[in-house]
């Protein structure tokens, strides 16, 4: 699954409100099925991996000059939840990344 948001902040600031509202993630999901864990390998990378039913999904967060590309890789089991998870990923970091 990969989601691309354009921007017109400065990476400066969407790493500044990453880094503040990481623990939101787990609010991407529906209640208490996830568990998010989180980590900075690089600057303009934040790597997640979310806990689903089960599953161990990894994904990561790219912060670019006008865009930021959140990628998780779904297993196939989740395939049917693909498109929910989708409009919800765009829905809460679209609101982090409205000024």
């Amino acid at each position: 699954m990969r989601v691309t948001l354009p921007h017109d902040l400065t990476k400066d600031e969407v790493r500044r409100r990453m880094h503040a509202h990481a623990n939101e993630i787990a609010g991407f999901f529906p209640a208490g099925i996830a568990k998010i864990t989180t980590d900075w390998p690089s600057e303009d990378r934040m790597a997640i991996t979310a806990e689903v039913m089960g599953y161990t999904i990894p994904g990561g967060v790219d912060v670019r000059d006008n865009e930021v590309v959140i990628e998780m890789q779904l297993p196939a089991m989740l395939g049917m939840m693909r498109g929910s998870i989708e409009y919800a990923v765009k829905k809460e970091a679209e609101r982090l990344l409205t000024p």
